[in-house]
This record gives C-alpha cells, sequence and structure tokens, in this order.
C-alpha cells in the first residue's frame, strides 16, 4: 500500500468538519486536493471510504473502520514527532499552567513550591480559568498544560491524564428555606434560584436544573453568593471543605439529583508539543500527589 500521511490527515479531517471544503479550508488547501488525496487513499486501499450519492460525504461500514485506524495513527505519528523535539531540545525556560480554579488550592500550592525549589531559573506563568477554558487555552497554544475538570469532550488535538475524582456538593446558606429540608427533591428545588457554573467565554455552560438560574464563571464567588442566600449550587466537595467557608453552608443531600454528580480532574497537554523534562517532572509529581492523598485531604 502507498497511502500518506497527508491523505489520512484529509480522511479524518474530512469526517471530523462534514466536507471535504471544510477539510480544504482547515489544511488551507483546495478543495480539488482534499478530494484527490482521499480518491487516491481510497484506490490504495482497495474499497470507498464514502457513500457520495447524497449533498454531503457519508462514511461507508468500511470507512467507519478506517476512520477509527486513521485517527490512531495520526495520533502516534503526533507523539512521535513530540517525542522527537523534546529529546531536540534542551530544559524549558518558561512554562505556562492554565489551572481550573476551583481544583484544590492547597495541593497546588506545595506543588509550586517544589517547582521553584527544583527549577529556580523557571519563567512560570499561572493563569486561571473555568471548565473549558482551560482545554481552549491548551489547545490554541495560550497554555503549555492545564489542570482542567474533564466534563465535556476534549479537543482531539490534546491528551488526558486523569490524577484523581471529586464530587459535587449541594449547598445552601443556613438561613435560606432549603437549609430545613436534608433531602430535598427537584420540586423543592426548582422554587428557588440556582447558581451554575459556565466558562469565562460563555460557550459552555452547566446544566441547570432550576427554571430561575444564574450562571457565574467562578466556584468560589458562586459560594459567597450562596452564603448570602441568593440562592443554592452544586460546587467541588473541596471548596465546600475549605476552612474559610466553615459554618458559613449547609450542605444538603443530592439523592434526587439525576445529574452524574462524580467529575473527574486531570492534566491536559497537546500531543503534538514537544515537553521538556520540566513538564515531566510536573506530571510525575501531580499523579504522584493525587495517588498518596485524596482531594478531601486538600
Amino acid at each position: 500500500m502507498n497511502w500518506t500521511l497527508y491523505q489520512l490527515e484529509a480522511f479524518v479531517l474530512a469526517v471530523n468538519h462534514g466536507s471535504f471544503s471544510a477539510a480544504a479550508r482547515k489544511l488551507g488547501r483546495a478543495q480539488s486536493r482534499i478530494s484527490t488525496a482521499i480518491a487516491n487513499l481510497e484506490v490504495d486501499l482497495g474499497f470507498e471510504l464514502f457513500d457520495r450519492s447524497a449533498k454531503l460525504p457519508v462514511l461507508t461500514k468500511h470507512g467507519e473502520d478506517m476512520f477509527i485506524q486513521a485517527q490512531a495513527v495520526l495520533e502516534q505519528c503526533q507523539r512521535l514527532q513530540s517525542r522527537a523535539m523534546t529529546l531536540s531540545t534542551g530544559q524549558e525556560i518558561a512554562l505556562t499552567v492554565a489551572m481550573d480554579e476551583a481544583v484544590p488550592v492547597n495541593a497546588f500550592e506545595l506543588l509550586f513550591e517544589q517547582v521553584a525549589i527544583q527549577f529556580p531559573l523557571l519563567k512560570l506563568t499561572i493563569i486561571n480559568g473555568s471548565r473549558d477554558d482551560i482545554a481552549s487555552w491548551v489547545d490554541e497554544g495560550k497554555a503549555d498544560m492545564g489542570i482542567v475538570f474533564h466534563v465535556r469532550e476534549l479537543p482531539g488535538s490534546l491528551e488526558f491524564m486523569s490524577i484523581g475524582q471529586f464530587r459535587q456538593s449541594l449547598i445552601v446558606s443556613p438561613k435560606h428555606a432549603l437549609a430545613k429540608i436534608s433531602s430535598p427533591s427537584i420540586a423543592d428545588l426548582n422554587q428557588y434560584r440556582q447558581l451554575v457554573i459556565r466558562d469565562r467565554v460563555g460557550d459552555s455552560l452547566a446544566k441547570a436544573l432550576s427554571p430561575n438560574h444564574w450562571y457565574i464563571d467562578s466556584y468560589y464567588y458562586m459560594t459567597a453568593l450562596v452564603i448570602r442566600g441568593v440562592g443554592w449550587a452544586l460546587v467541588p466537595e473541596h471548596v465546600v471543605n475549605a476552612e474559610w467557608y466553615s459554618g458559613d453552608v449547609v450542605e444538603l443531600s443530592t439523592e434526587y439529583i439525576p445529574d452524574p454528580l462524580l467529575v473527574e480532574m486531570g492534566v491536559v497537554n497537546r500531543r503534538d508539543k514537544a515537553y521538556g523534562p520540566v513538564m515531566e517532572w510536573f506530571f510525575i509529581e501531580i499523579e504522584s500527589m493525587f495517588k498518596s492523598n485524596s482531594l478531601q485531604n486538600y
């Protein structure tokens, strides 16, 4: 077989973006070149990847199988290129880490204290965001790595390493009417305003349970408004357990809430971007830190 990586990339982009013309725009090539690349790939493979009888090309059954394999080949090539770049470069002189503002603060304060000791000449930049902000910044190259809550599907360019899970807690002010109901039903919750997390741009909004709701881009600001009786909220358990909120909120049962309350946290980086010994150290230390301590300890 004489197929090429360019043909595989054209094929995968055409599937991911829904058309040959969209794939051409993504690659900055003429549509005819994308069509030719995919047609040549089909000749090399010996079968059609797309059914072209409709307005937009649709994957055949063989095409569906090959799409999975083609993605795997391209991802492995990206890892190979990343590793080669790592070996050809030295230690990073600067690093930007993007963090969800709701990660366990104490744990990462300890981590960055160790960074200062281990890499005294490193120029470190730490930026904070909410949920999908982090993945977008890493994907766009604005950050080298990110600490993110894995709620939605991540961009295909990113690698995700899970480091732990946390549960969301249902909280209200001790003075709120819901504080008298230890296990509120959805009907109970619907009577009052809900404070709901969203990203900074507003492209990603968590699903609201109550018809009366506000969107806020910070769990900490949400908690501050809960304390003032503005509404109820679902926030990470380690935020609720922070010592500065002790006695200011009441945690209620979530037994009647249908949405998944267990959220995964992890580290993301671009699969095709080189990383050196500093990022390698980060990955090892973060994984070790959360294996030896549960999120509740922070």
